[in-house]
């Protein structure tokens, strides 16, 4: 177990009205339970970095191409980052300006797709993103988009199926990625499936970045044409996002990043990316990766225990859905419950879902937060039971008090920013 108190020193912001809100939200993170598979704890390194003069500078274009003058200082920055990016996930080429695992998607797609070509990628109902193709989103509205499916017994991806309608379909690009899939993505299967059909592979790893830095997922970097992700989930940096690639499509990414899709670098966020990156090289931080999972399998084991169905079976990496079908709730009305009593998770499609995604049949639950806490094996299981207790008594306000109380216990044993 990894004691990770995430201290903060922090002066206190002028703005009062500001400053109590700030006040509020420190309350709820240290007093709440975060499951959240998608949010984290960063270190006091990564927020004071956030919070530096480098937010004052404009940097459009690329180290030693600036359309501004004064950036020498600033091409360090963004030098490092690229440097130990490239390190820590053994690339030869990354662009760490990204705003966010959208804005790295999106760069790809204009660096090689054409208005109208074609794209193969997960069901969004089955684990997929929203920016993989959501008729909403830019995918959706500017490009054909195919879609594979999770098996309908196992809920794990069917590779011979996939590779059936990548040859029906002849899309242009493959994605492999997900946002809520629990198991192993076999990125080796997807690069054979996309050399089959002539299709470049995109590897999203927004969820599984820390994972695969920690040395305990497998790694696309090597295996797809272009990998994108995220530094602030598992890999516990800032909000943001980076694209990896081979050396020989640096230009194409470049150009598709700035001026394609975005304007001036945030080089405060970029600094503290550069934070995270050797964060994610200490030793340490193979040791949280592997907790990460532990408690995670824990976790949805105790669940499987208490006779919840766990979609897929089960779990191998940060996360794992439940399926509250044959409990009669909703996951709007569970997540609502949970929150009541201080425990923090997301409603979530399951795969073949018939509800509306806005009321959805399941819960997803992930454990890289209060991992980063220091919590183990041993809270996973008082987590369960909390869970277990809230959906049972759910409409007993009283019992929701006494939960509450339980989970702002918990919390107060593995305190975050308590310098704060």
């Amino acid at each position: 177990m990894i004691k990770d108190n995430r201290n903060h020193t922090l002066a206190a912001v002028a703005d009062t009205e500001m400053q109590q809100i700030l006040k509020n939200e420190l309350e709820r993170q240290k007093s709440q339970i975060i499951l959240i598979a998608s949010e984290n704890f960063t270190s006091q390194e990564v927020i004071r970095t956030m919070g530096s003069i480098l937010t004052n500078k404009y940097a459009e274009g690329y180290p030693g191409d600036r359309y501004y003058e004064g950036c020498r200082v600033i091409d360090e920055v963004e030098e490092l980052a690229i440097k130990r990016c490239n390190e820590l996930f053994n690339s030869n080429f990354s662009n760490v300006q990204p705003h966010s695992g959208v804005q790295a998607n999106t760069a790809v797609f204009l660096s090689v797709l054409n208005c109208g070509d074609k794209i193969l990628s997960m069901n969004l109902r089955d684990g997929g993103h929203l920016s993989h193709g959501h008729k909403q989103n830019l995918t959706g509205r500017y490009f054909d988009i195919f879609t594979y499916s999770v098996d309908t017994e196992t809920e794990m991806i069917d590779y011979e199926n996939v590779k059936k309608l990548a040859k029906i379909a002849k899309p242009k690009l493959i994605i492999a990625g997900a946002s809520s899939y629990s198991r192993i993505i076999d990125y080796s299967k997807f690069r054979e499936i996309a050399d089959e059909v002539g299709a470049f592979l995109m590897a999203d790893i927004a969820h599984v970045a820390g994972l695969i830095a920690g040395g305990v997922y497998p790694t696309s970097v090597g295996i797809a044409d272009f990998t994108t992700a995220t530094t602030h989930k598992t890999l516990r940096g800032p909000r943001g996002g980076l694209i990896i690639a081979d050396k020989k499509y640096s230009g194409l990414i470049n150009k598709s990043v700035f001026p394609g899709t975005q304007g001036g670098p945030l080089m405060h966020v970029i600094a503290a990316k550069a934070v995270c990156f050797l964060e994610a090289m200490d030793p340490s931080f193979k040791t949280y990766s592997k907790n990460i999972i532990e408690n995670s399998k824990a976790l949805c084991q105790d669940m499987k225990d208490k006779s919840y169905r766990i979609v897929s079976g089960g779990t191998d990496n940060h996360l794992f859905l439940i399926d509250l079908t044959d409990k009669n709730l909703t996951g709007y009305e569970a997540s609502e419950a949970l929150a009541s009593a201080g425990i923090i998770l997301n409603k979530n499609v399951i795969p073949y879902d018939q509800l509306n995604p806005n009321i959805t049949s399941g819960i997803r639950i992930g454990t890289p937060a209060v991992t980063t806490q220091g919590m183990g094996i041993e809270e996973m299981h008082l987590i369960a039971d909390m869970i277990d207790f809230t959906l049972k008594n759910m409409h007993h306000s009283s019992a929701l008090k006494d939960v509450s109380k339980k989970v702002k216990a918990l919390a107060g044993d593995f305190p975050v920013y308590s310098g704060m």
